[in-house]
């Protein structure tokens, strides 16, 4: 814990008053919107230096980690606390740890706190609270593609150790990550769902190589790994030895905003800034047909953002429906993402250009070329829809000739498949 935290019992309001304070004397004001965090993905090591330094700022203070654990470096405080608290930040620039940061405190960390033993969490949580270890995912193999289960990643036993050969890809900012949670086949003659064991792999430790991938947006903060001979513990292993596809589903519904608690409030007045500035640019805020494209976009959003209120209700009310049902908001961001590319597009019209990168204008040729991530990103649409119809809708699985069968014959079998039939 801090030395500075908060105390645990304090009245909201009063705790909401000293958090305007805190931050009024400790966070500088934002100027204008938060700019998203796949905007501005490439991230230097000095940059993420300064951000390291400001999330440790709000730990001192006792404003990481509100609604965590108190016996793992968290403030284990109800959520209207973090409500509060997030009321009064919306104002101020709070530390940007980029995609790695959203990964860390989205996604890797309360997968870890639902499935790490009580020393794991106590060794790396508050190092997380405190900005020191940012945690990225080591999920997909290159061969595996949207077979997640398909993973040929291998850690062997070897006496005490545990040795990691491999590699994964799509891994997003592991460049400047310091672990990242790696899911290894750990027993090849159990079925494929089988034998697999999550670990916390150091990014920096020996046999660790990470190879930067560049898209066509001109980033590269998509990564590819190589594992050769990583030496690991058992004080690495998160949840059971060959019980890593229940932590993976887990995983999976933080990442597609299953973990979601809360939902701000939505004002239905406020037309979307950025298609505006858009708009603005090319000059046509008073060409009917703008005018147009800017309401139907503005109830697209409104749609969403009443979706995710349902969703976060309806994943409150039935937990063990939590990753089916968080697949319906990955389905809509994969939906909706490319119609609203092409909503900024038409604003922009003609005037679409390259030439200033930080223009409005510029942002709806990157918006398109970033549109399809979420169909692709933490599980395909066609992913979401089987997940939506067999863990919602109660309808027949998809026949699988490989789910029984031991993981060594599926890829004996794969690899003896010549596409004739008899």
């Amino acid at each position: 814990m801090p030395e500075q935290a908060l105390p645990e019992r304090l009245d909201v309001e009063e705790y909401r008053r000293r958090a305007r304070a805190w931050l009024e004397a400790n966070m500088q004001r934002r100027e204008g919107p938060a700019v998203p965090l796949m905007e501005v993905a490439d991230k230097t090591q000095e940059e993420i230096a300064g951000e390291r330094a400001l999330q440790r700022r709000l730990y001192e203070a006792g404003y990481a980690g509100i609604t965590w654990p108190a016996s793992c470096g968290g403030q284990g405080l109800p959520q209207e606390y973090q409500d509060a608290f997030d009321a009064e930040a919306r104002h101020f620039r709070l530390p940007d740890l980029g995609i790695a940061g959203g990964t860390t405190f989205g996604v890797c960390t309360p997968t870890m706190l639902a499935h790490g033993s009580p020393e794991f969490l106590r060794r790396h949580i508050p190092a997380i609270l405190a900005g020191d270890e940012l945690v990225v995912q080591f999920f997909s193999d290159p061969e595996a593609g949207s077979d997640l289960a398909g993973v040929r990643t291998q850690a062997v036993r070897d006496g005490e150790s545990w040795i990691l050969n491999g590699s994964k890809i799509w891994s997003s900012s592991a460049y400047y990550a310091d672990y990242g949670m790696c899911l290894a086949r750990t027993d090849w003659d159990a079925p494929k769902h089988k034998g697999l064991t999550w670990f916390l792999v150091p990014v920096r430790a020996a046999g660790v190589t990470v190879a930067r991938i560049r898209q066509i947006n001109g980033n590269a903060e998509f990564c590819q790994e190589f594992f050769d001979n990583v030496e690991l513990t058992d004080d690495d292993v998160i949840g059971e030895v060959n019980e890593g596809w229940t932590v993976a589903q887990t995983m999976l519904r933080f990442e597609r905003g299953g973990g979601n608690r809360s939902h701000k409030a939505l004002d239905a007045r406020a037309l979307p800034s950025d298609l505006l500035a858009m708009a603005r640019a090319a000059g046509r805020l008073e060409d009917p047909d703008a005018q147009d494209v800017l309401v139907r976009a503005h109830i697209d959003d409104v749609a969403c953002a009443l979706l995710g209120r349902r969703l976060g209700a309806l994943i409150r009310a039935s937990p063990q429906q939590a990753s089916g049902l968080a697949s319906y908001g990955k389905l809509a961001s994969a939906t909706f993402d490319p119609i609203r590319a092409n909503m900024g597009l038409d604003l922009a019209g003609g005037a679409v250009a390259w030439r200033d990168p930080d223009s409005a204008i510029a942002e709806a040729a990157t918006d398109l070329l970033n549109s399809r991530f979420m169909a692709i990103a933490g599980g395909t649409t066609q992913m979401q829809l089987n997940s939506i119809g067999e863990r919602v809708l109660g309808l027949p699985r998809e026949p699988s000739f490989d789910s029984v069968k031991p993981f060594r014959q599926v890829v004996r079998d794969a690899r003896n498949w010549s596409g004739k039939v008899s």
